[in-house]
Order: structure tokens, then C-alpha cells, then sequence
């Protein structure tokens, strides 16, 4: 294994694997720390935590184990994962478990690049922008785990970390690698936010990092990875071969976002969809039995789906609180996918970061092969010795029909 990659999400996860398999590395992604050593044609390996949002300690202690199992694989570089938005709170986690791996990898200098123009993240000034809006104007602005209410990385960066934070700025990263890199090389030991607005920036930030032993980022930031080690005749020609499951489907969907909102909103006009609350859910008028029976009736593949607006969501986050709220979908979710692929579904999305993470773990998922890309960000993938195959979706993530085309790929590709 060449590269290892630590994702703090399973959707993020996803999102890299699909980056690095474009970019011709032959990857697997695992479903948390294994216990046994990865396959020797695997290059890249991508270990899916959920750790975003869970106390500083144990995400550090897990990312940690994470990156001694990729160093006992071999893997010469590490990247840690964020999301394109920079999800977190002014407590951490990215700030902390940078930290902690940086000691781990005896590492001074990181890079730190949220940046993904495909789907619209940028940085310029320091500033992270969605499309065309600051981040903190944008709709992560009501996330109800990780509200981003500061666009500036650096001050919100300094918040989590002892470190000093840099800054390399739009033009120094107009002027190639070889200035990046010296200007690294120059620098004190910081976290150094990078400018990148597109996708020409993140190859060449890449290409800068080529011996650095850790980096942090979005999953932009990976398309200049694989040619680094491919000009060292590290990477063999590899395919991925891919068939889908014309079996039963189900669609899943606790994510708030404004995009899944908008692609619920869609499906609802073509295919069955059954909304739950967090009520039902908390107060047990409702259970992942009922909604299963309800789903393995209908004829089209169903939509089940707690995406409600944000005032809604505060509502029963003040009334029931926030973790009891979010941990209620999660184990909803979670029981809802174990039945539904117990009874024989072989196609499942899921929207959001938090329900793809209970979803994979409540399926006793070990390891996913990569597939076709369904939308930036979102591979289509198989579920290593399974008749299962998924997809992970961001919830800011695929177009406004994107459960229509997500069904299409897993069927068909």
C-alpha cells in the first residue's frame, strides 16, 4: 500500500476512494480499522471512521490506530480527510487530530485544503466559499452538529489548534509546485491553509506535498496524489471492473442539506416516499419494522427520508436535545438498512453523513470495492463478497435528480 487515506465520515471516504480510483490507484475502502492486513494489490487503502463529531479524545485515539494499521501496510504518505466544508466545531476534531498525527508521523509542516471546485468549494484569502457564497452565508450555516458560522479557516483553525496557522495565498499558488514547496520549506512549524480555485491549484499543491508525510484536506486535494508515485513506477495499470444489482432498492435519507432537500423534494414526484420525524422515532409511535414492511411493498424502489427544514430540526433538537435527536435517526436508520438487506435488498443510498455511517456499520460492512463515479463525490460501490452494492452520498453532494440516477448506476453500470 502506497497511500493511506482517514476519512472522518464514510460519505468523505467515499469521495476520495472515487478520486483516487479515477486517478488510475487501485483502492479499497474499509469499513473502520481492520483486523487483518490488506490485500498486496491495494494502493491506496481508505479507512472509514466516524469520527466528526464524536469527543476530541476518541477521535483522536482512532485515527491514530487507523494510521499505525496504514504504516504496518507500508503506506509512505498519510492523508487525513475532511470534508470540502470544513465540518467541525471551534473544540475540533480536525485541529486536534492533525496534531496527533502529525506527532505520530514526526511532521511539522501540513498542509491543510478543504478546497473542491467540482463541487463548488473554493478558497481564496483564506476564506472557504460555496460557489458563490462565503461558507458561513451558505446553508451550512444551520448544520445541526457542525454549524459553520466563520468563513476564514485560519481563524477558525486557530480556535482548535496550539499550533500557528499559515497562509499560502492565491498567488504564491499561481506560481507552481516548485514555489509551494519551497515556500513550505521555509515555513515555521504551522498548519498552513493553501488558496485553491481549481482544480490545476490542487495538483500542483500535490505535486508540492510529494514528501510530506502527512496532509489534510477535502478529496480535491487527492487528484495530484497518485502521480507522485506514479513518476517513481510505484503504480501498475489497474482496472476496476463493476456489475451492478438489479435486485431490490431502497433510498435512505437523514441529511438536512439544502441539495438533499431539493433531491427529496424531486424523488417525491416520480417514485413512493415516506417522511418519519424524530418524534416517531424518539416517542416510538413509529419502528424500523413498520417503515421496512411499508418499504418491501412498494414497486419502485421507496424513499424513506427525515430531511426536514432547519427550523424544524431545532425544534426537536430543543426538545428532545441534539445528541438524543441525531443518535434516535442514526440507530432508526441503522436498524432500518440490517432489515431491509436481510429481507433482500441489494441497492442502498444513502444521503448524509451521519446515516451513511450508522447505515455501513449497522451492516457489519468490512471492505467496498470501487465502482462507476454516480455524481462528484459519490462513487457507486459493491460490498467486498456481498450481493450488495450502495452508494454514499454527502448530503451537499449530486445533482437535484440524483436518487433516480444513483438507482440507474447500481443497476446497471
Amino acid at each position: 500500500m502506497l497511500l493511506g487515506v482517514i476519512g472522518d465520515d464514510f460519505t468523505g471516504s467515499s469521495d476520495i476512494a472515487n478520486t483516487l480510483s479515477k486517478q488510475g490507484m487501485s483502492v479499497t475502502q474499509y469499513s473502520g480499522i481492520p483486523e487483518q492486513n490488506a490485500d498486496a494489490a491495494v494502493e491506496a487503502g481508505v479507512v472509514s471512521l466516524k469520527t466528526r463529531t464524536i469527543p476530541v479524545e476518541e477521535a483522536v485515539a482512532q485515527s491514530v490506530e487507523a494510521a499505525n494499521w496504514l504504516l504496518q501496510q507500508g503506506c509512505q504518505q498519510i492523508f487525513f480527510k475532511y470534508c470540502s466544508t470544513f465540518d467541525s466545531t471551534k473544540e475540533g476534531n480536525i485541529g486536534p487530530v492533525t496534531e496527533a498525527l502529525a506527532d505520530l508521523l514526526g511532521e511539522d509542516k501540513i498542509v491543510m485544503c478543504p478546497a473542491f471546485p467540482t463541487a463548488g468549494r473554493t478558497i481564496f484569502q483564506g476564506h472557504l466559499f460555496v460557489g458563490d457564497q462565503l461558507l458561513s452565508d451558505s446553508g451550512m450555516r444551520n448544520h445541526p452538529l457542525t454549524p459553520m458560522t466563520d468563513a476564514d479557516l485560519r481563524r477558525w483553525l486557530g480556535y482548535q489548534t496550539k499550533w500557528d496557522v499559515g497562509h499560502i495565498a492565491y498567488a504564491d499558488i499561481e506560481s507552481g509546485s516548485d514555489h509551494i514547496e519551497q515556500l513550505m520549506a521555509a515555513s515555521s512549524k504551522s498548519m498552513i491553509v493553501t488558496d485553491a480555485i481549481n482544480d490545476q491549484h490542487l495538483r500542483d499543491i500535490g505535486t508540492a506535498c510529494k514528501s510530506r508525510k502527512l496532509l489534510t484536506g477535502g478529496s480535491g486535494l487527492a487528484i495530484g496524489l497518485p502521480d507522485n508515485f506514479r513518476r517513481q513506477g510505484l503504480i501498475k495499470t489497474s482496472s476496476n471492473p463493476w456489475h451492478g444489482e438489479s435486485g431490490k432498492a431502497v433510498i435512505l435519507s437523514g441529511s438536512c442539506s439544502i441539495a438533499t432537500r431539493e433531491q427529496v423534494a424531486q424523488y417525491k414526484t416520480c417514485g413512493p416516499a415516506r417522511e418519519v420525524t424524530a418524534a416517531e422515532i424518539i416517542e416510538g409511535t413509529t419502528s424500523a419494522a413498520e417503515i421496512a414492511a411499508w418499504a418491501l411493498a412498494q414497486a419502485q424502489a421507496p424513499l424513506i427520508f427525515t430531511s426536514a427544514d432547519p427550523q424544524i430540526v431545532h425544534a426537536a433538537q430543543d426538545k428532545y436535545g441534539r445528541e438524543k435527536s441525531a443518535s434516535a435517526i442514526e440507530s432508526f436508520f441503522g436498524q432500518l438498512a440490517n432489515q431491509l438487506a436481510n429481507d433482500g435488498v441489494s441497492r442502498i443510498i444513502t444521503a448524509g453523513g451521519e446515516t451513511s455511517g450508522a447505515v455501513v456499520l449497522a451492516l457489519n460492512i468490512d471492505a467496498m470495492e470501487i465502482g462507476p463515479e454516480i455524481a462528484a463525490g459519490v462513487p457507486a460501490m459493491r460490498v467486498t463478497g456481498r450481493d450488495l452494492v450502495i452508494a454514499l452520498k454527502s448530503g451537499n453532494f449530486g445533482q437535484k435528480d440524483f436518487f433516480k440516477h444513483a438507482l440507474e448506476v447500481l443497476e446497471h453500470a
